[in-house]
Formats: C-alpha cells, sequence, structure tokens
C-alpha cells in the first residue's frame, strides 16, 4: 500500500518496562521495522494508552498498528481498532515471563523481545485492510430439512427469533419417530412417571405459526450457494418442484432403528415375537390402554422381557460399537407399558443408564411399578412351548438362567438416516488411480449400498454432509457442536449424534441459534466459528495458477468449486478462514488480506540470525492458534521456562503451513523448525477437522528436501499437542535445543 503508515506502540506495563529497554524496542521499530512512529506507554491498555493509538489513526494517519505488550489473546476489546491492521508482538508471554528475571538473561530476553518488534512489523507491512466482497446480503429464513421432535424444534424456536422457516418433511405427517411413541421419558418433574410426547400440540402450533411453512411428502432435490443466499429446490411426491431460499439449513433427518434381522441368535428374524423398541410402541399403541397382544398369533401377552443393548455397544462384526443413549431409560418406560397392561415385566442389563436430570427417579418409578431388572448378559433367545425362553448369564449369581417370555423386546440402538458420505467417492477414485484392487473392491461395495442423498448438495466435494466414522454428520463435538463441514449447514438430533427426546430438543435449539447466527455473519461477510468476525476471504492470483486443483480437494469445508475452465472459485460466505488452501498451494498464489505466505514469510525473516560462532541457535515454532499457542501462553503464565533461541509464529491452523515457510527458514539459517497443531485422526481436535492431518502429510514428505540439502531430518518435527500440553509443549521446544547442541548448527547461517 502507498498510504501505509505504521505506527509501533510499546507498552511498559506487567514488568515489561522493567525487564526490557523499551527505548531500544522503540528504536528496532523504527530502524530494521520502518515504523513511521513508534511510541512508549506506561500501561497502553488502558484508556489513556488507547486514546494515543485512536488519535494517531484519527490526525496521524496511520493505519497499520504494531502493538508491542501483551499476547493476541489478551486485551482483545481494548486494542480492537477499526479500519486498520493490527500486529501484535507478544512481549509479555512469549518473553518476560517464559525467562528468568537474572541480570544473566536479561541480553537473550532483549534479543527475544526485538525479534517480536522485528517480527511485528514485517507482519503488519504484507498485510492490508479487508475489504467487503460484494456477496453479503441478509436472508431472514431458514430450511430445515426433517419434521420429526429435532425439527419442529428448531423450526418453533427459529420462529420465535423472528426468522421464517421452511420445514421440509418426506412423510405425510409431522413427528417423525417421537410421533409414534406412545408416552416419553419426562423432560420434567415428576420424573418418576412418564409423561405425554407433546407431538400433536408442537404440530398444531406450527400449523399455526404464520413464520413457518410446513412441506410435507416433500424431499430436497438440489441444494446451490451458500449461507446467505442458498438456493434449495424442493419437489414433492408427484413431481412438483419450487425453489426456496434460505440463508441456513438444519438437518434434522434423525434416525433408523438398527435391523433386528442381523441378530439371529436374540431372535431377530427367527420369531414374530422378537421386536425391536419402536415395534412394540406400535403394539402397545395398537391396545389402546388394553392387553397387549403379541404378533404372532394375537395372544395377549403376561411376561415380557427386555434385553438391553442388543447388537450394540459391541466390537462383533456389523454391529454397533456406540451405545445409543435413550435405549435403557426407553426399555423402563416400555417395561411399565407391559406393567400397565397386568404382564410381568423383566429388564435384563449388562449396565443400566439412565441419563438426565430425572434419570435415576424414572429407574425407582419403575421398580416402584414392579419391573424387575436383573443384571446379566443374553446368549440366545429360541422358541418353546408356544413361547420364547431367554438365555442369559446372571451378573450377580454367577450362573446360567433361563427366564420365559411371551414377546422379547429388543433395545437395538439407532443408526443416522444421513446420505452417503462424499469422501467415500473421493476415497475410491483414490484407490482407483493406485490401482489397489481389493480397496476398490471393498470401496465400491459400501457405494452400491449408499443411502439416497438427503441434501444434494452441488459441491465439488460431494453431495452430502461428511460422516464420522459411525455414519454420524460430521461435528467438531468438544468445540463446535452442531457445526458441520459444509458451512452454514448444522446438523441437530440423532443424526448428528445418538441422543434421547430431551437432548434431541436442546440439540435443535442449539442447531437454530447457530443457523440463525451463520444468517448474521453472513450479512456482513462475516466469517463463522472459530475466526468469527474475520472479514477476509481468499484470493488466488489467476495468471500464476496451474489449476493443480489440490486447493479444492483439500478444503475441509467445501468453500472452492471451479469454474468452466477449471480454476478455483471461491465462495466466501462457505470459507472459514482456515488457509488450507493456501497451505495446499504449490505455486503460493493464494492468500488473504491479513493473512498470507507473505506476512508469516516475512516475519520468519526478519528474525535477526546470528552467525554460526555465536552458538545462539534459532528455532521457527509454527504454532496453532486454537490450541498450541494458548497453551504456550497459560505455560507462560505459569512461569514455565523455554528456550530463549525459541521464535514463535501462531498459524491459523497447521493446515495452513505452506511448504515454503520450511524451506526459507532452512535457507535463512534456521537451526531446527517445530510445527504444533491440534490431534488428528477419528478423534480429531482439529478446529478446521482436517488442517493437522494435511500438516502431517505435507510434512512426510519434507525430508527430500532436508536430503536435497544436505541436513539432519531431526532439524524439523511436527507434532500433535492439545490445549491442556502446558508442560509438554515447552519441553518439546527445550528438547529441540538439545537436539541441535548435538547435531550442530545449521551450515546455512550467514
Amino acid at each position: 500500500m502507498s498510504d501505509m503508515k505504521i505506527g509501533a506502540y510499546i507498552c511498559q506495563g506487567c514488568e515489561l518496562g522493567d525487564r526490557l529497554d523499551s527505548g531500544q524496542l522503540a528504536t528496532t521499530a523504527t530502524r530494521d521495522g520502518k515504523a513511521a512512529l513508534a511510541k512508549e506507554h506506561p500501561f497502553l491498555c488502558n484508556a489513556e494508552g488507547v486514546a494515543m493509538i485512536q488519535n494517531d489513526i484519527d490526525n496521524e494517519g496511520v493505519n497499520h498498528l504494531v502493538i508491542g505488550a501483551c499476547s493476541r489473546r489478551a486485551k482483545t476489546e481494548a486494542f480492537n481498532f477499526e479500519n486498520v491492521t493490527i500486529s501484535r508482538a507478544n512481549l509479555r508471554e512469549g518473553v518476560i515471563w517464559v525467562r528468568p528475571d537474572t541480570d544473566e538473561a536479561r541480553e537473550l530476553t532483549q534479543e527475544m523481545a526485538d525479534d517480536y518488534i522485528r517480527m511485528a512489523c514485517a507482519e503488519s507491512k504484507s498485510m492490508k485492510i479487508p475489504a467487503a466482497s460484494g456477496e453479503q446480503e441478509l436472508t431472514r429464513e431458514l430450511l430445515v430439512v426433517g419434521g420429526g421432535i429435532s425439527g419442529m424444534t428448531a423450526a418453533i424456536e427459529a420462529s420465535k427469533a423472528g426468522y421464517k422457516v421452511d420445514l421440509i418433511e418426506k412423510s405425510g405427517a409431522l413427528g417423525g419417530v417421537a410421533g409414534q411413541l406412545v408416552k416419553r421419558v419426562p423432560a420434567k418433574a415428576p420424573y418418576n412417571e412418564m409423561a405425554d410426547t407433546g407431538i400433536a400440540e408442537m404440530a398444531a402450533a406450527i400449523e399455526a405459526d404464520g413464520n413457518i411453512s410446513v412441506h410435507l411428502n416433500s424431499s430436497v432435490t438440489k441444494t446451490s450457494g451458500a449461507p446467505g443466499r442458498f438456493e434449495v429446490e424442493v419437489s414433492t411426491e408427484s413431481g412438483a418442484t419450487n425453489t426456496v431460499t434460505t440463508g441456513s439449513i438444519i438437518q434434522a433427518t434423525g434416525f433408523n432403528t438398527y435391523d433386528i434381522n442381523k441378530l439371529p441368535e436374540l431372535g431377530g428374524g427367527q420369531s414374530p415375537d422378537v421386536v425391536d423398541q419402536l415395534t412394540f410402541e406400535k403394539l402397545v399403541k395398537e391396545a389402546n390402554g388394553g392387553a397387549i397382544k403379541r404378533p404372532s398369533d394375537g395372544k395377549e401377552i403376561s411376561n415380557a422381557v427386555f434385553v438391553q443393548c442388543a447388537g450394540q455397544r459391541s466390537e462383533k462384526e456389523g454391529h454397533l460399537p456406540y451405545c445409543s443413549g435413550h435405549c435403557c431409560l426407553t426399555s423402563i418406560k416400555q417395561a411399565r407399558y407391559a406393567k400397565e397392561a397386568g404382564a410381568d415385566a423383566t429388564v435384563i442389563f449388562t449396565d443400566l443408564r439412565t441419563p438426565g436430570a430425572g434419570g435415576e427417579d424414572f429407574y425407582r418409578g419403575g421398580q416402584e411399578a414392579g419391573v424387575s431388572f436383573s443384571k446379566g448378559e443374553v446368549s440366545e433367545v429360541v422358541s418353546a412351548g408356544g413361547g420364547l425362553e431367554v438365555k442369559y448369564k446372571d451378573m450377580i449369581l454367577n450362573e446360567d438362567c433361563t427366564i420365559g417370555a411371551d414377546i422379547v423386546v429388543l433395545a437395538t440402538g439407532m443408526v443416522p438416516n444421513n446420505g452417503p458420505d462424499p469422501y467415500l467417492a473421493q476415497d475410491l477414485k483414490a484407490a482407483e488411480e493406485a490401482e489397489d484392487e481389493s480397496l476398490v473392491a471393498e470401496l465400491q461395495a459400501k457405494v452400491e449400498v449408499a443411502p439416497p442423498s438427503v441434501l444434494n448438495l452441488d459441491y465439488r466435494q460431494g453431495t452430502d454432509l461428511p460422516h464420522l466414522k459411525h455414519g454420524f454428520s460430521d461435528s467438531h463435538f468438544i468445540c463446535f457442536p452442531y457445526e458441520t463441514r459444509r458451512t452454514g449447514i448444522y446438523a441437530a438430533g440423532p443424526v448428528r449424534r445418538p441422543m434421547d427426546m430431551q437432548q434431541a430438543q436442546e440439540d435443535a435449539t442449539g442447531a437454530a441459534l447457530k443457523a440463525i447466527q451463520a444468517c448474521e455473519n453472513a450479512s456482513q461477510g462475516r466469517a463463522a466459528h472459530p475466526r468469527s468476525g474475520d472479514l477476509s476471504f481468499p484470493t488466488f492470483r489467476i495468471e500464476g495458477c496451474t489449476q493443480c486443483k489440490r486447493c479444492t480437494v483439500e478444503c475441509p469445508f467445501g468453500a472452492i468449486n471451479e469454474d468452466e475452465k477449471g480454476y478455483p472459485q471461491y465462495n466466501e460466505s462457505r470459507c472459514r478462514r482456515c488457509g488450507t488452501c493456501m497451505g495446499a498451494c504449490p505455486v503460493r498464489v493464494i492468500s488473504f488480506e491479513n493473512y498470507s505466505v507473505e506476512t508469516v514469510g516475512q516475519q520468519l525473516k526478519n528474525v535477526d540470525m546470528p552467525d554460526e560462532f555465536d552458538e545462539k541457535p534459532r528455532i521457527l515454532v509454527l504454532a496453532c492458534e486454537n490450541d498450541a499457542y494458548p497453551a504456550l501462553d497459560m505455560a507462560a503464565m505459569n512461569r514455565t521456562e523455554y528456550s530463549s533461541f525459541a521464535r514463535v509464529i501462531p498459524v491459523r491452523c497447521l493446515g495452513s503451513v505452506n511448504t515454503i515457510w520450511v524451506t526459507d527458514a532452512l535457507n535463512s539459517g534456521y537451526d531446527g523448525i517445530m510445527l504444533m497443531g491440534c490431534q488428528k485422526g477419528d478423534n480429531y481436535q482439529c478446529h478446521f477437522v482436517k488442517g493437522s492431518e494435511m500438516a502431517h502429510y505435507r510434512m512426510s514428505k519434507i525430508d527430500d528436501t532436508l536430503q536435497s540439502l544436505n541436513l539432519e531430518q531431526e532439524r524439523v518435527a511436527t507434532y500433535e499437542v492439545s490445549i491442556t500440553d502446558t508442560q509438554r509443549i515447552p519441553q518439546l521446544i527445550n528438547e529441540m535445543e538439545e537436539t541441535i547442541e548435538k547435531i550442530g548448527m545449521s551450515p546455512f547461517k550467514f
């Protein structure tokens, strides 16, 4: 920018003035960092300090700020200035709090601080003030797919917030599975009694709500666009189609019950009197308050057995390895149906789980109603003497037992009602290209049995939401529940994870609020989580693009399509600003206005590099801003020391790390390079889902670069860390210093 004017501001508070020569830091900013002005202040974050900075913005033309004070994670409200770029030099947590307060250490401490000022100035020069994309618009409408209790709740809550809702239901009535139930486990006192489902009342409220349009016997046949401006084609069974414009989407398509035919040892598919929980609800509804009759011959049941964890919480092939959450409470409820109908009821369980505030009370209510509970493991259900025999190992008496029954109800668990995993097709293509015949056959078999699409997304990355390993919609369950890998599309209810009715309603309420937030953010051009409020978005230099498609393939969120010529087409409001595309680009033509290959590259190049005879190594630490960098801050708060030779640069995600940074750092004379990101894999904790995984993959190929430069492989290391690793991360940095002492300084030092 020709009118760039950098103002550097050095804080002396929090012992910074006592431990550092702030005058020298100001000189470093103007001499090395080329700041137009540099000022010191006793407490930069107080009203007087903030006013000084604002005055320079208003009257001196300062539009690029360098704040030499505390971590960028601290005092964010105080240092929140509009229409300027802001670079933070972490002098408190990053320097004085990790260094001993001794005369001997003062020189190295000052060197660290000077480097962070140089780095912040270098970053500032490469930053631009983000400009609006021109794609902003606010659509106060939501689309909810699925008319069960989750979808109905989401629609009602969104309407209360003033949003219009289109509610899509593939069947002819609202209610879903919950609408098929006779009673529900109570969500409020008295917790020891069964409660009405409330579905009829919810359906009536929706019918009377002018903000909610219900589309029955309908499905989504195409979804295009982005948050704030999705275009969704809704088709009816008759083939009629209309287009709905919506700001965000909630998928609440619920679950299917596990197929009891896969449990022949428990009588599934062998006897009509062995049923799942939903079938038993139908039998109770048909009884209409009278005797419950078994399916085989219509005989009134006198003894019902409820078998828990049937085909779930099991590692056997074809079984569900997870707990479905609601089954134990549902079995207690259904056993009470049987008792009220005059039949005996026995619940056989290995572990009885009754989550929720009133779970224990409801269990006690079952006991008081006369339900028998037996801790045991069922091995077989067989037909015998016109009825059924349940064989099980009593885990209290440690003996084999048999109990007779007119009907056996298997608690079979939830299977998410999702569309096909879009990554399945990508994996198949990769297997075909690798000519892995066995893997190709395995993946083709999965493709053939994949369910039909639910959302029919017009995305390059596939038609539906990516899955977790058990088929549930992928969401960051620790940090960002409801969020999926498709920005502006939220999962709610059992399609996201197993849950009971009360949890589903809470889940749907949360999803509705997040969907509204997505609309509001899109209207201002702001990013969604975790960089909420970020106005930047990726751009690329078309003249340098080689159309390699790595950015489109590696984007975790489906934010990039391709135009008719094969060039990337960036979608600002789908983008989460992780920078994975920037890290993927081999020709480095992708950047953000406030985060780019240059903003980081110039930082690492502007560190003062001692020569090899000074015996002062330099260690570059590229730290994920979501876990590794906060962990370093917390280590500093605990005054945990680490090497004074480390220079830490926070990155948005390890996925944004371009290998050119590693190459440039090695060529610049860094002795060691450390990448610190979140846990990857099935239990990932990466805020951007795939970023850490992609970084590990890219860095696995860096050995060739090291060999070509005749450098040791130990000089570059990638780590999985968590935000709680406040002791481990400083230790890793110190261990890298020890490694450099053993293998020697880099031969590339000047």
